[in-house]
């Protein structure tokens, strides 16, 4: 048979797996349900561009690094675009089909949480509710103890010459990005001397803002929907989320901002 358009994109078994759960009256559950799908299709990319992003980074190919940067950004911008569609849902519509949703919560993302590891913001605690042997809880393991975006970048910058803190590169990489004096100040100078990695700093810097834009949408979201109401699955809800905000991913990025005014 030949290949089609439907094939191809296997769109009659896509178009299967939106299944709701409550009964018709619910009827802001498909959206629900399509918008939450379209994220983790929209993270998946993100994941396979993170992970392209490696290679290019350690070994200074900086001009390829910096595409793929652009697309995952343009893609960020898309996965913050669809609160707009799914603010169109009212807060009774849904309650209408809320309690149905038993203990699926947001928070079981496990895709997001790769995206958190990958990016450097790792905790051990998120593997509390993962079965062992789980294919799930294998691939954040995996994340947990590989290099984040930013070990590549200062391994690239180590590998251009530049004096990353020896302590910097062999850090324990199951530990969270913490700022580094020496590593800020290689960057002021880096900002002082070279246009180009400039533009890759600032690259960074925007997918750092990029994620706590959707983060403070995601926020304000749940807040418009469910007050300060828990979140389904017993989650914290509001709270909780509020407690992730303004937590970047690139200290350093962020630290240099006062000095570079002063130079």
């Amino acid at each position: 048979m030949a290949l089609t358009y439907a094939s191809y994109l296997k769109i009659d078994e896509l178009l299967a797996l939106q299944q709701p759960v409550s009964d018709e009256i619910a009827h802001d559950e498909m959206l629900f349900i399509i918008i939450h799908q379209a994220y983790e299709l929209w993270f998946k990319q993100i994941l396979y561009e993170l992970d392209r992003l490696q290679t290019p980074l350690k070994t200074c190919d900086f001009p390829r690094t910096q595409f793929s940067l652009k697309r995952v950004l343009a893609v960020l911008k898309v996965i913050i675009a669809q609160f707009e569609v799914l603010e169109t849902m009212l807060p009774l519509d849904f309650l209408a089909f809320r309690s149905h949703l038993e203990t699926a919560s947001g928070f079981q993302s496990v895709q997001f949480r790769e995206l958190e590891f990958a990016l450097g913001h790792k905790r051990r605690r998120i593997f509390e509710h993962l079965p062992d042997a789980s294919e799930a809880r294998q691939r954040l393991e995996k994340r947990y103890a590989n290099p984040t975006l930013w070990d590549a970048f200062l391994a690239g910058l180590a590998q251009s010459g530049y004096p990353v803190p020896e302590e910097v590169l062999n850090r324990d990489l199951t530990q969270p990005i913490a700022p580094s004096p020496q590593v800020q100040k290689m960057l002021i100078d880096l900002y002082l001397s070279s246009p180009q990695l400039v533009y890759l700093c600032e690259l960074l810097l925007d997918l750092d803002e990029g994620f706590q834009e959707w983060r403070y949408r995601h926020v304000k979201m749940v807040e418009r929907m469910i007050g300060e109401k828990y979140g389904t699955g017993g989650s914290e809800g509001v709270g909780y989320l509020k407690s992730t905000l303004f937590k970047p991913f690139f200290p350093d990025l962020w630290a240099i901002r006062t000095e570079l005014q002063n130079q």
